[in-house]
């Protein structure tokens, strides 16, 4: 039996790229990236295309989602916005939040998943330490499964994968070092594209994980604007 295909979803940064390992294991991969006006968008397509080429992906497409930056309400887009620095016991709806941005994304998805026979669309949502993000949330994505039922031909049998939702983010690092993750060609700061700030939500999380688990973020980081904790 021929191994199905599945539409991954990588941003650039860890938690898409230990989704898409997860995923490499049952799953022939095309690669999806967006470009939707974030203020690290050039590095994080280069760690796309890095990520792409490593997992050889049969197929691989870009698509621009202006419309999310036009629209703003982000710090991620809206660089009059600064970028908050980490609060990791903060509750509530940060200020990185893109409205509604992960319908745009999975929407791209489904649609070019459908055109290639796809059975899956692997996400890299991580509900636990996601930020609050709403959209993170396991019953969104169970919410959009039943809308992709509901809106594709009737051969089409598209799943929505979150294979990394509910691990925290040293788990996430230990599954992708036990996968051989590339973490070193990944990218999640929010606020810089030449040394990762170590200071916003992203930064901070990605740091506390490596620690949590016992090993060194093999990416580069402005050293004296580190903040994290690894015991908060």
């Amino acid at each position: 039996m021929d191994t199905p295909l599945a539409v991954a979803l990588v941003s650039g940064g860890m938690d898409s790229c230990v989704a898409a390992a997860i995923a490499a294991v049952e799953y022939r991969l095309a690669f999806l990236h967006v470009n939707y006006g974030q203020r690290t968008e050039n590095r994080e397509l280069q760690a796309f295309i890095h990520l792409a080429n490593h997992y050889q992906a049969v197929s691989r497409l870009v698509v621009s989602l202006d419309h999310l930056s036009a629209i703003g309400g982000s710090s991620l887009t809206d660089l009059a916005m600064p970028v908050a620095p980490a609060n990791l016991s903060r509750r509530g709806i940060p200020t990185s939040y893109v409205p509604f941005r992960n319908a745009s994304i999975l929407a791209a998805a489904v649609s070019w998943g459908e055109v290639l026979g796809a059975k899956a669309v692997v996400v890299g949502a991580v509900e636990e330490d996601s930020s609050g993000y709403p959209d993170c949330r396991r019953e969104f994505f169970e919410a959009f499964e039943n809308l992709i039922r509901t809106g594709t031909k009737p051969s089409t049998n598209i799943h929505v994968l979150t294979p990394v939702i509910g691990m925290s983010k040293a788990e996430i690092v230990l599954r992708g070092v036990a996968l051989k993750a590339p973490f070193h060609l990944t990218w999640s700061c929010y606020e810089r594209e030449d040394l990762a700030c170590g200071r916003c939500d992203s930064c901070a999380l990605r740091l506390k994980g490596f620690s949590v688990a016992g090993f060194t973020d093999p990416i580069p980081y402005v050293k004296h604007r580190l903040c994290v904790d690894p015991g908060g």
